[in-house]
């Protein structure tokens, strides 16, 4: 399926990585680098800009990050990539992307500034999170999609990117790190709504433990991904639900929301039902006007009003002349 800028995931993980506390959190659960230790929450800059290019901005979005270690200035690039295909063009994308950044600072900085000895640009790590259901095989160095690299070794450009590959983390593994990103991570997996509910039931113990504030960006993240796979008249029941959840209610929460998933759920085989019986309706309705009956009689047996019926007449005199 192809999704734009508009996808639900976009906005929920945009959301949710604005916070600092947040984003942290992702590096230091899942990034096992030494220089993620020396990053400090009120060393974090959002940058609240997009650099995906023309050619791409109907089917992604990112999220930068400007980190100050140590005096220095280095950039997190984030690319949200929610496609259901890998794309094997990764290092591709991401190295037009990291240039587009380095020319604005370029644009933004003096000539007197550049032609400094010691001026540099900063660092920009290159990260790309990835929720398909399908293995992530594309290259994961810059230099594999090139060539006869292997001729030219450190004479050619290279960069390797960091990968959250969310269907790939064991169950286990994410409950064991017991925070907001793992529990998402736990939800955004492939999985159908009876183990989503399994899962939520399991996870009450670190909804619980989390800030206010993160419990807050859950609720909405779980909306936004709930809510698309209902009808818009069943996304009231389920915002209800999440409105009128407060932390210290969580188990009431997951009660509730596990009993409104089920009414709709049977509301919707209910409706698929009806609507069966009244396409067999229509169809014995077609039958006994062709036979030419009373409509009356038709009326009496298919259990069809007399407008549905006289719809149904003038739609068969229609294609006979």
């Amino acid at each position: 399926m192809d999704r734009n800028i508009h996808h639900p995931h976009d906005v929920g993980y945009k959301h949710i990585f604005s916070y600092k506390e947040t984003f942290l959190e992702l590096l230091r659960s899942f990034v096992n680098k030494e220089w993620v230790k020396l990053i400090k929450e009120e060393n974090l800059t959002l940058v609240n800009k997009s650099y995906i290019l023309g050619d791409f901005e109907e089917e992604e979005s990112d999220i930068v990050y400007k980190i100050n270690v140590g005096g220095k200035e280095i950039i997190c690039y984030v690319l949200l990539e929610f496609q259901s295909k890998v794309d094997f063009q990764m290092p591709m994308r991401l190295l037009f992307y990291m240039t587009e950044i380095w020319r604005e600072i370029l644009k933004n900085t003096t000539k007197r500034e550049k032609r400094r000895k010691g001026f540099r640009l900063p660092s920009i790590i290159p990260i790309v999170l990835y929720n398909g259901k399908n293995n992530w095989t594309a290259c994961r160095s810059f230099k594999e999609i090139l060539n006869g690299y292997e001729l030219f070794e450190d004479n050619i450009l290279d960069f390797s990117y960091i990968l959250f590959d969310i269907n790939r983390y064991e169950e286990k593994e994410l409950y064991n790190l017991s925070n907001l990103v793992s529990s998402i991570f736990l939800l955004d997996q492939e999985i159908d709504q009876k183990e989503l509910i399994r899962r939520l039931t399991k996870m009450k113990y670190i909804l619980k433990k989390i800030s206010p504030e993160q419990f807050d960006v859950f609720k909405q993240w779980l909306k936004k991904i709930i809510k698309p796979r209902l009808d818009k008249d069943m996304e009231k029941d389920v915002d209800e639900v999440l409105d009128k959840s407060n932390q210290k209610e969580v188990d009431k929460m997951v009660h509730n929301l596990e009993r409104t998933l089920d009414n709709i759920k049977k509301e919707g085989i209910k409706e698929g039902m009806e609507k069966g019986e009244k396409n067999k309706a229509i169809e014995i309705a077609l039958k006994m006007l062709k036979e030419e009956l009373d409509i009356n009689m038709i009326v009496n047996i298919t259990g069809l009003n007399e407008k549905e019926v006289l719809s149904l007449k003038k739609k068969i005199n229609k294609q006979r002349h």
